[in-house]
C-alpha cells in the first residue's frame, strides 16, 4: 500500500524560509510525477509545483514562481519544497501527490500545516 508522508510544515515569520519533506513507501518514487498542492482555509486546493519523474523539468503556480522550489531524491524515496520569501497568503495545508501515468494523481499525503505569522 502506498503512502506519502509529509513533514517540515510549523509556524514561521514572514520572510522566512521551509523545506517540507515527502517520504514515499509501498512504491518507488522514480516511476512518479511528483506533486505538491495547498489548501488555505475557505479556499479551493491549489496546484503550488510538479517535476518530473528523473527531476529534469519542473513547474511551478505563478504565485510561488522564483520563491518556491521542488526537488526529488529518487535514492531516498523523498520529494521536497524549498519555500523562501513565505507571506501571511502562503498559510495553508500543503500535500503532497504522485502519479504514475495521465493527469490524475492517484496518491496522497495527510498534509502538513504551515502557518506564515505578520
Amino acid at each position: 500500500q502506498v503512502q506519502l508522508v509529509e513533514s517540515g510544515g510549523g509556524l514561521v515569520q514572514a520572510g522566512g524560509s521551509l523545506r517540507l519533506a515527502c517520504a514515499a513507501s509501498g512504491g518507488t518514487i522514480s516511476t512518479w510525477t511528483m506533486a505538491w498542492f495547498r489548501q488555505a482555509p475557505g479556499k479551493e486546493r491549489e496546484f503550488v509545483a510538479r517535476i518530473t519523474r528523473s527531476g529534469g523539468i519542473t513547474y511551478a503556480a505563478d504565485s510561488v514562481k522564483g520563491r518556491f522550489t521542488i526537488s526529488r531524491d529518487n535514492a531516498k524515496n523523498t520529494a521536497y519544497l524549498r519555500m523562501n520569501g513565505l507571506t501571511p497568503e502562503d498559510t495553508a495545508v500543503y500535500y503532497c501527490a504522485a502519479r504514475s501515468v495521465g493527469v490524475t494523481y492517484s496518491y496522497w499525503g495527510q498534509g502538513t500545516h504551515v502557518t506564515v505569522s505578520s
